[in-house]
């Protein structure tokens, strides 16, 4: 077993904490890990080509130019 120890956290730090974890059984463990990774991570932000590509998604929602789950297996011809 790893070792391990206690910290002290302010209730509010605690509360964001929460929000940071992935799903609910997530350990405050794996999410300070996972937020240290990133931490000084050049890749953190999205690049504008990738912004763009998401501000393009969302016009096409928006517009209605989606496919249903039953349509795009259709189109693909997945059964």
């Amino acid at each position: 077993m790893a070792n391990t120890t206690t910290i002290q956290l302010e209730e509010e730090t605690k509360r964001r904490l929460e929000r940071v974890k992935m799903f609910p059984r997530e350990t405050y463990d794996h999410a300070i890990g996972r937020l240290l990774d990133r931490e000084g991570d050049e890749d953190e932000h999205l690049s504008p080509t990738a912004i763009r590509n998401i501000e393009r998604s969302l016009e096409d929602i928006k517009a209605g130019r989606v496919y249903s789950t039953k349509q795009l297996r259709k189109k693909l011809g997945i059964k």
